[in-house]
């Protein structure tokens, strides 16, 4: 267990601190409440897990074989959070075209754009892969833990969604929260950019 700690507290501070799949899932649980936050954080478990579970068993390699690929999924990547930033920014309550809470499907395919998530899949597969075990009962552990440990993460920023909720009954201040969100989505975009 001890030699697991050091992965456990990495998924913990990759899971909890903020990026992407948290400031969606803030906005989707302000807006829609936990519930409608429910898909999205199984869509993001379940995208975490088979991208860090192909991370482990060889995925990295093409990486260190083409580090263009590496580039090109950043900067996808980095375009993907503009774009939804533009339309977590667009959101709005009482609008001809209501938003939709965003889907299992969407938060799962989402991971493969998501710049953090790739950092953090890259990472648990070159450093935190235990050494002389069957390498996809290795791979199948460290994705298994950072599920465990993310999840209760992401229920944490959907639930804080959900709690500033009655805040944001006023057009208006809903308005600002999802620009304020679909801002920190730029911010993180260009970040990723460097």
């Amino acid at each position: 267990m001890t030699e697991l700690l050091p992965l456990m507290s990495y998924c913990f501070v990759m899971s909890a601190t903020p990026g992407p799949n948290n400031v969606m899932l803030a906005t989707t649980g302000a807006n829609f409440g936990g519930r409608g936050a429910l898909p999205a954080i199984l869509g993001i478990q379940t995208g975490m897990f088979v991208q860090t579970m192909l991370m482990c068993v060889g995925l990295g390699s093409v990486f260190t074989a083409y580090p263009l690929t590496q580039q090109v999924l950043r900067i996808a990547g980095s375009l993907y959070l503009v774009f939804l930033a533009w339309k977590l920014s667009g959101a709005s309550v009482g609008g001809a075209q209501a938003p939709k809470a965003v889907s299992f499907a969407q938060a799962a395919i989402f991971q493969a754009l998501n710049p953090k998530s790739w950092v953090k899949a890259v990472t648990v597969a070159s450093v935190f892969m235990p050494a002389g075990h069957n390498p996809l009962a290795a791979a199948l552990l460290v994705a298994l833990i950072g599920t465990l440990v993310g999840m209760p993460c992401n229920v944490m920023w959907a639930l804080f969604g959900v709690s500033i909720r009655h805040l944001l009954k006023d057009p208006r201040k809903q308005r600002v929260f999802n620009l304020t969100m679909g801002a920190i989505l730029l911010v993180l975009a260009v970040m990723f950019l460097r």
